[in-house]
């Protein structure tokens, strides 16, 4: 407990730091930005006093310097709009921009929206206006943050990726070591209770009873095969889809309640897929008790096998509660349960046997609430 509240303790500490560390260097580039700007602006200024001195001066007097710093802008794109409105001068813009009346009024608009105009008076009277917009280092900049907050958010969502993966692969682990062990606590008994049964039928106990208990020590088998097939590629073979899903259907209808009326419709001729036997008897056993969990132990059941061209589904409905659609694909998910007593594992592992081991696909087809569910397995069809 210790431990799990100083590492939550840790985490927080680490957000806290990152974010205020993002905050720190957004806040160092707005001001940079800002700095820029201004000196942009001071730039600009020169350049339109300069501009005043040079109207201001003699044909004789030396302009020299005056000039330099005329010819000193390189990159701010600017428009020297006279008192009359016409176009001046123009810097760093594309001469196409400026061919018309309507273009130079956009471009002022553009500018006066980035920049404030700046006033060259001669003779204590305007003689033009500078018009001057962001240079292509401002405007690259001015999207810094958001290539920078883009590079935090993709690093943020490797780091998230990657402890999730690690934590989903402790995980793994886990329930394999769990279900391991469970499949060889199981053995054990079940080794004894096939010799009772030896023993029960030297005594010439009723052999209808020895039938069920055969059936049941043979479940069991299955069971423990299953288990320990977790955490391992199963082995996949040529079988009779029809055969194995009848099988199953009927052992889980002779076990539970008679208070729920079981269907089923199957063709009579095999489909033939590359199957697990084992695990597949296991999803077809979790569906079912999903759906009579969904009906409280009461209602219809039906299953039903739907050969195609290339496909066969199998689809198990029930008369249950429904669900509403927001929960069609978190059904599926590790822990989801709606039951109070429930691990929530039943679905979650039905999905992994359908689709990570046979390439298949299971889904909710259709649901209503108070009305039931139908969920489908879609599986390919071989030769």
């Amino acid at each position: 407990m210790s431990y799990a509240m100083n590492r939550n303790i840790l985490r927080w500490i680490i957000i806290a730091s990152s974010f205020i560390i993002i905050s720190l260097i957004l806040w160092n580039t707005y001001i940079f930005f800002q700095n820029f700007k201004a000196e942009e602006r001071i730039k600009m200024q020169n350049w339109s006093f300069a501009q005043s001195e040079l109207l201001k001066s003699d044909a004789d007097e030396n302009v020299e310097l005056t000039l330099k710093i005329l010819e000193s802008n390189h990159t701010t794109p600017m428009l020297a709009i006279n008192k009359d409105g016409s176009l001046g001068t123009f810097k760093n813009i594309d001469p196409k921009k400026v061919n018309d009346a309507l273009s130079v009024n956009n471009l002022m608009a553009k500018f006066e929206s980035e920049n404030k105009p700046i006033e060259v008076f001669y003779n204590n009277e305007i003689y033009y206006t500078i018009y001057y917009g962001n240079s292509p280092l401002i405007n690259k900049l001015k999207y810094y943050p958001l290539a920078l907050l883009l590079i935090i958010v993709l690093f943020a969502a490797v780091v998230y990726f990657f402890y999730r993966s690690s934590k989903i692969a402790a995980q793994n682990k886990l329930w394999t070591g769990m279900a391991k062990e469970t499949a060889h606590q199981i053995g054990t008994p079940l080794s004894s209770l096939i010799g009772w049964t030896e023993i029960l039928r030297s005594e010439e106990v009723n052999p209808s009873y020895l039938l069920e208990i055969e059936k049941d020590i043979s479940r069991l088998q299955t069971i423990t095969d299953r288990f320990s097939k977790i955490g391992s590629v199963p082995t996949l073979e040529r079988s009779d889809i029809v055969k194995e899903t009848v099988d199953s259907y009927e052992y889980l209808k002779a076990r539970s309640s008679k208070l729920i009326n079981f269907t089923i419709n199957a063709p009579d001729h095999p489909i033939y897929v590359q199957l697990n036997q084992q695990l597949y008897s296991w999803t077809i056993e979790n569906l079912v008790k999903n759906a009579i969990d969904a009906m409280r132990g009461k209602g219809h059941l039906k299953l039903t096998l739907i050969e195609g061209d290339k496909e066969v589904k199998i689809t198990v409905s029930d008369s249950g509660k429904g669900l509403p659609k927001s929960l069609y694909n978190k059904i599926f998910e590790p822990g989801f349960t709606s039951k109070k007593r429930g691990w929530g594992l039943g679905l979650s592992l039905a999905k992994r046997i359908v689709e990570d081991y046979h390439n298949g696909k299971i889904k909710v087809l259709h649901s209503e609430i108070d009305k039931g569910t139908t969920l489908q397995i879609s599986l390919k069809i071989i030769p």
